[in-house]
């Protein structure tokens, strides 16, 4: 296929090359330029939009918020780094508003809460060899160790001319439930002390919310949680079995 450069644009590994033409900056006469395909942006903002506006995504509201925020991350940040070497990179801006607007109301379904509210608790701000740009991270402390730390944004969206493109093919990704990721941290979720644990589970959520019944506080708890599962310790469990107060972390 052949194709007129100056008027037109041959596509070629998710690029545009086209030879550029002006009559302003005679210096950039005939040199090859790299763009980013408009079909590529509408294409990559298309699974974070519902209706024509950013949604939320119900398949990661029920991870915690480290995994949302680095799943939203990894997505974006790769397909930034894949354009760098395009001179209207800055395009991509599009993008980093759907896919922001989508996790923040990721975030706020999760804690029912707003984007705002969102926004204003996980807004951070990350150092770049362009200066300082805000992100958005959360943080996961460890004992002894350093922290988890999710991402997103924080990328300059500026055009490298000497950027490497490195096409690694895809890890498999082995999900872990959420249920064996809240057993191995070793801390009940009524107490928060750290023993070996157990998991006390309901039938349905609605049994949690019965008409004209008082609820104890691992209840309320699982209820607002919205999962039939709570990871307790075994005091704990065995005062709900008991049908006695547990003891609640005021932290």
């Amino acid at each position: 296929m052949i194709t007129h450069a100056r008027t037109q644009a041959a596509n070629y590994l998710g690029y545009e090359i086209t030879v550029q033409h002006s009559a302003t900056r005679p210096a950039v006469n005939g040199s090859i330029a790299l763009r980013v395909p408009k079909a590529v942006i509408e294409a990559k903002c298309s699974p974070y939009l519902k209706r024509g506006k950013p949604a939320r995504r119900t398949g990661l509201m029920n991870r915690d918020d480290h995994v949302i925020i680095s799943t939203y991350g990894a997505e974006f940040r790769g397909i930034v780094q894949y354009y760098l070497l395009a001179g209207d990179v800055w395009r991509l801006s599009r993008l980093q508003w759907v896919t922001l607007t989508s996790l923040l109301k990721t975030l706020a379904a999760r804690h029912r809460s707003s984007v705002t509210k969102m926004a204003r608790k996980y807004r951070a701000t990350v150092g770049t060899p362009h200066g300082p740009r805000r992100c958005f991270e959360a943080r996961v402390e460890r004992a002894g160790r350093e922290p988890l730390v999710a991402r997103f944004g924080g990328i300059p969206l500026k055009r490298q001319k000497k950027a490497v493109l490195q096409d690694r093919q895809p890890v498999p990704v082995t999900g872990r439930k959420e249920l064996i990721t809240r057993l191995q941290a070793g801390r009940c979720e009524l107490c928060e002390e750290r023993a070996l644990m157990e998991v006390h589970q309901v039938r349905k959520l609605a049994d949690l919310a019965r008409p004209g019944r008082s609820q104890p506080a691992w209840a309320h708890l699982m209820a607002r949680m919205r999962r039939k599962t709570l990871v307790v310790c075994f005091t704990c469990h065995k005062a709900i079995h008991a049908r006695q107060p547990t003891a609640i972390s005021t932290e």
